[in-house]
């Protein structure tokens, strides 16, 4: 696509953008030129169906489908996407409102492309809007273990009980609800791409950039402004808006990335970045920073 970013917006009077409004421009270009770059080699897939069939599985199962309206999203846990999923709801009307409180149910009332017939997928992929929203690396991969060994009790008996298992002495009577952030980035070292729970699996692997030509990428850290974008873009009724944030989300904040990445082994955090390097390179992300003299201040 020529741009998968919208303008920044309009510029100051003066006629000149504004530092912030420049640094916007300068990471879209960045971004678009970097897919163009990678995805333009011979060896990329031009297609989902160039894609061997479980990568075109699991892109396909997290294409989420809005007729109504004629887009497509690709859904990554731990980028909001839960409160994406409450307005397709809202936009296909079996949900009233995107402040309905209650348990978010990520199955019903929704509709994934990978449910549908060759030809459909074809069809919708060719002319429907696209979109993603993207994280730092680094920034979901702690929001997920915080949120999902801190207090989901399945992924602490599913993964928590494993993990400790396999990489901590004596650690058999543990219920997997003290798992270390370091025995997190081992197992995910370990671990083959390919098989990673959705939750950590890098966003390459989840959406497939390269096989579906994203109209518009937006971002965690400008989610509001990208997100109205999207909506303006798609036209949705005006009274449908992005959520706020839920009173109980916990953000990860810098300082917490800062303690988090500081007080894990540097061994740990280099040797796990070539599993997400094209998560950080296509949607520019700085590489952490573990100096220490980063790591002092």
């Amino acid at each position: 696509p020529p741009s998968l970013h919208p303008p920044a917006g309009p510029s100051r009077r003066d006629g000149r953008d504004s530092p912030a409004e420049l640094e916007l421009e300068v990471l879209r270009d960045t971004r678009n030129r970097t897919i163009r770059a990678l995805c333009g080699q011979p060896s990329m897939p031009r297609s989902v169906w160039e894609l061997p069939p479980g990568q075109r599985r699991t892109v396909l199962r997290h294409l989420l489908v809005s007729d109504k309206y004629r887009f497509l999203y690709c859904y990554v846990p731990k980028v909001a996407c839960s409160n994406w999923k409450r307005i397709l709801k809202v936009l296909d009307g079996a949900l009233e409102s995107v402040d309905v409180q209650g348990k978010m149910d990520h199955k019903s009332d929704l509709v994934f492309l990978g449910d549908m017939k060759p030809e459909e997928i074809s069809y919708r992929l060719k002319h429907y809007y696209k979109f993603i929203f993207v994280r730092n690396p680094m920034e979901r991969l702690l929001s997920a273990y915080r949120n999902k060994f801190g207090e989901i009790k399945e992924y602490q008996q599913k993964y928590g009980v494993e993990i400790v298992r396999r990489y901590r002495k004596n650690g058999g009577n543990s219920a997997g609800d003290d798992v270390s952030f370091s025995e997190f980035l081992q197992y995910l070292l370990d671990e083959d791409v390919e098989r990673m729970n959705e939750h950590w699996m890098p966003i390459y692997n989840l959406c497939q950039p390269c096989a579906v030509r994203y109209d518009f990428i937006g971002s965690y850290e400008r989610l509001h402004a990208d997100a109205n974008h999207v909506l303006e873009h798609i036209q949705s009724p005006s009274f449908v808006r992005f959520p706020e944030r839920q009173a109980w989300y916990k953000p990860v904040t810098s300082e917490t990335l800062h303690y988090y990445l500081c007080n894990t082994q540097r061994r740990l955090i280099r040797e796990l970045l070539p599993k997400y390097i094209l998560d950080f390179s296509l949607f520019a992300y700085p590489l952490p920073n573990i100096t220490s003299e980063f790591c002092r201040q």
